[in-house]
């Protein structure tokens, strides 16, 4: 069993009762890398007694949302059981349970050094500062921070505009999905093109087929388009350089379509070092 493991699940949403409770069962055989879980379906169902579909059901959904993995497979006298691992970074990035902490002004030890403000014992001089004194009590946000929060606020907004309309749900959780995976390194740009990709793809699903935002975003699924956007990015990359390298040949070999190449693109190619200036010159054009 792995403390860890199971103070991090219990710390995070996972949607429902059910899968809190499988995934705690489940982090209860995990090592402290979250890695060496290996139970049958029937196992978990009969110390959670829950429903053996909905066992099944959740695990599946576990798998599809990254939060566990297979790592292999145990033989058993009714043939194997599958060894799972959980994904710690998955279950970091969920909704904490906790209540976000509030500045008091109270210290580590709440215990004060010095004797109290009311009357004196034995001529001992009270606290020179009282409870709420101005140096006790949190400053407020600063005008930088308040500003860097509202931009934070409308871009997750902007990216939360970009899905469906009629399948944005639960707004709130919504946004603290989006800035969730914008802090963890998404950049809003892609993360947007990624929701607005997905709307043109579920053009005219039916109600069958559709993902509520809240889900969406908490299974991650943005995540399939940004693997379509990086490998666009890369396509056009092998593209421009292609070209650049068709350009150096044609200087190199003085090709009449020389002529055709621009002053920027000369520049561009002699910066990357593909021609030198003495051979642009030699193919009868300017540097």
């Amino acid at each position: 069993m792995s403390w860890r493991i199971a103070n991090e699940c219990a710390e995070r949403r996972f949607g429902s009762a059910a899968r809190k409770q499988i995934i705690m069962f489940l982090a209860d055989k995990a090592s402290d890398d979250g890695s060496g879980i290996w139970c049958s379906k029937g196992t978990i169902q009969r110390h959670t007694e829950l429903s053996e579909s909905t066992v099944k059901r959740t695990i599946i959904d576990f798998l599809r949302e990254g939060i566990l993995i297979e790592t292999g497979r145990r033989h058993c006298k009714n043939g194997y059981t599958v060894i799972y691992r959980i994904v710690l970074e998955r279950v970091a990035a969920l909704e904490p349970t906790a209540e976000p902490d509030i500045e008091t002004g109270v210290t580590v030890n709440p215990v004060q050094p010095e004797p109290g403000t009311g009357s004196t014992v034995n001529g001992v001089r009270g606290s020179r500062w009282t409870p709420n004194h101005p140096k006790t009590i949190h400053k407020p946000p600063t005008r930088r921070r308040e500003a860097a929060e509202e931009v934070e606020d409308l871009e997750a907004e902007k990216i939360l505009a970009a899905f469906p309309e009629d399948r944005i749900r639960d707004r709130r959780t919504s946004l603290l999905l989006i800035a969730a995976a914008v802090k963890a390194g998404v950049t809003p740009d892609d993360l947007l093109a990624a929701v607005k990709a997905y709307a043109k793809e579920s053009e005219g699903y039916t109600r069958s087929k559709v993902c509520f935002s809240d889900n969406w975003f908490k299974m991650r699924r943005w995540e399939k388009g940004l693997v379509q956007i990086q490998a666009d990015r890369e396509k056009a990359r092998e593209a421009k350089a292609k070209g650049r390298a068709s350009l150096a040949e044609w200087i190199h070999e003085r090709h009449p379509l020389c002529r055709h190449i621009t002053n920027r693109q000369i520049e561009d190619l002699i910066a990357s070092k593909m021609v030198t200036p003495e051979q642009v010159r030699s193919a009868g054009l300017q540097t």
